[in-house]
């Protein structure tokens, strides 16, 4: 088993939740690359993304689609803090800023296009020059780079947060990296300045169970399907030395449910 670690050892290791003030912007789509054949990046731009802030690799905005008919998609009024949306209510969907960049005045996401649905069918077909809308994020919880070892486990829906996650990590740090993608073409090159240890896997469950937790500091990050993320963070749990506080464990969709996201804290 894992020795605990003392407090003042991990004094620099404190996860922290950041809220943000909630806007909505009006964005236009200024490039678009084919990732792998399910996986379509969009990037975004316009003057109202200044401001905009992402300050957790697991971040995810509200994109907001126009109506049949409309040029640009009708935005939320904040009322008490609070979104109010305008009837007949916009198509929204979560996804991860896959990339920001404020000097180029960018933000990429990366929308996978298995399944048929509003914002698959947008993106597969979105164009250079549509608008589209964007609100959040609401709040990033924000994990330091800075532990011995990081857990990165998920699906297709969290292939964009992982690669992000990866991008920022240093070389003083190690990854393990399992991911399950339903079609094998959609497997990508992952690149980091960390120790890399990554698998391509046809059970995250079961790819949990394989592995052992490393000595040291550590965090464990997974996202995905309901069911299967609740499953992914019992195994996980069930392992010597498991710190709850150590691990965020996140339902990305859920079968049969439409714009389904979760933190399964308590699964």
């Amino acid at each position: 088993m894992n020795a605990p670690l003392p407090a003042t050892a991990l004094a620099h290791l404190t996860v922290e939740r950041v809220r943000h003030t909630l806007q909505a912007r009006h964005l236009q789509v200024v490039r678009r690359t084919a990732v792998s054949p399910g996986f379509v990046r969009l990037t975004l731009a316009g003057p109202e993304l200044a401001g905009f802030v992402s300050a957790g690799f697991d971040d995810h905005v509200k994109l907001i689609l126009p109506q049949p008919g409309q040029e640009r998609p009708s935005l939320p009024s904040l009322q008490d803090g609070r979104p109010v949306f305008p009837d007949p209510r916009p198509v929204l969907r979560d996804y991860t800023p896959a990339r920001f960049d404020a000097a180029a005045g960018e933000l990429d996401i990366e929308v996978a296009l298995h399944d048929a649905g509003p914002a698959t069918d947008w993106a597969a077909s979105a164009f250079v020059g549509q608008w589209v809308g964007i609100a959040g994020p609401r709040g990033s919880l924000v994990i330091p780079t800075g532990f011995d070892w990081h857990w990165l486990i998920g699906d297709e829906s969290a292939l964009p947060a992982i690669a992000r996650r990866l991008a920022e990590l240093p070389a003083t740090t190690a990854a393990t990296v399992r991911i399950h993608v339903r079609n094998p073409a959609d497997r990508r090159a992952l690149a980091s300045a960390a120790q890399l240890d990554v698998a391509w896997v046809d059970s995250l469950p079961a790819a949990v169970d394989a592995l052992a937790l490393p000595p040291g500091a550590g965090y464990i990050w997974a996202a995905g399907e309901h069911a299967e993320m609740a499953t992914v963070r019992k195994a996980v749990l069930a392992k010597p030395g498991a710190d709850a506080k150590r691990m965020r464990i996140a339902a990305y969709w859920k079968r049969g449910v439409a714009d389904h996201h979760e933190d399964l804290a308590t699964a």
